[in-house]
């Protein structure tokens, strides 16, 4: 269990799909959420390019990241995804990657029945073959593969 008595099976990854050289915050994440109607934040942490942890929602709390999925899960957010031109690109810095890498594992201690994936492996099977491939991403957050990761 854990996660204030709700059964958490999915730790997802996303980015804040921003520019790799501009600065976003966790208060920017809030209002982008609030502007969406979110009550706050959507995401449960926020890692920040120079590899700073942000709590936002508690853990207990339902998070609102990955429609469907937010029940039973743990979402995780990190600064980035854009390169200068806008483009989806792995934007993460390598204290980025070394925080990002150490809360999933955190995480996973406290969910051992987890798996990690990222927004973009939950998008819909739409020809029905049991694996979601690149051409059925609703969309390509978090910019690099997940399951490529050493946990």
């Amino acid at each position: 269990m854990g996660g204030g008595g709700r059964r958490i099976d999915l730790i997802i990854i996303h980015c804040s799909a921003t520019r790799v050289n501009t600065d976003f915050t966790a208060r920017d994440v809030d209002r982008a959420h609030r502007a969406r109607g979110f009550r706050c934040w959507g995401y449960h942490y926020y890692v920040r390019k120079d590899g700073t942890v942000e709590p936002m929602r508690p853990e207990a709390d339902v998070g609102a990241h990955c429609n469907g999925h937010n029940a039973r899960s743990i979402g995780v957010c990190y600064e980035g995804g854009l390169d200068e031109n806008g483009r989806p690109a792995d934007t993460r810095t390598l204290r980025q990657r070394a925080a990002l890498q150490a809360l999933v594992r955190e995480l996973l201690r406290k969910y051992p029945a987890a798996r990690v994936v990222g927004h973009r492996d939950l998008s819909p099977d739409r020809n029905g073959n049991g694996r979601v491939e690149p051409c059925e991403w609703t969309k390509l957050c978090p910019c690099f593969d997940v399951r490529k990761e050493r946990w």
